[in-house]
């Protein structure tokens, strides 16, 4: 399966990942900013139910956007996939255990 995969911001302000398919963004997650104590941010990805929904699951119509970004770091990119299929993406991480990406 081709994902296509979009970060963008909801006209609710919050930003989500997710599958860009015909004019909707399917199975979306939150990514929320988390500050750490010494300054840095990491990111949480959750499925965008989250806490009644514990699985990507859902879509949402494109005109409920406001902003996309115009890139999407690989990454994120695999934090997604790997959220989605509970698989993990080893290759192109580089192993940085200072991603500041956390599920």
């Amino acid at each position: 399966m081709q994902y296509n995969i979009k970060l963008v911001k909801l006209v609710t302000g919050e930003t989500i990942m997710a599958n860009f398919d015909e004019g909707t963004y399917k199975e979306p997650v939150l990514v929320q900013t988390i500050p750490t104590a010494s300054g840095a941010i990491q990111l949480a990805i959750l499925p965008y139910g989250f806490p009644y929904d514990q699985e990507i699951v859902g879509a949402i119509d494109a005109k409920h956007v406001i902003f996309e970004y115009k890139t999407l770091p690989e990454e994120m990119r695999n934090k997604y996939l790997e959220a989605k299929s509970n698989i993990k993406i080893v290759g192109g991480m580089g192993g940085n255990s200072e991603s500041g990406i956390i599920l």
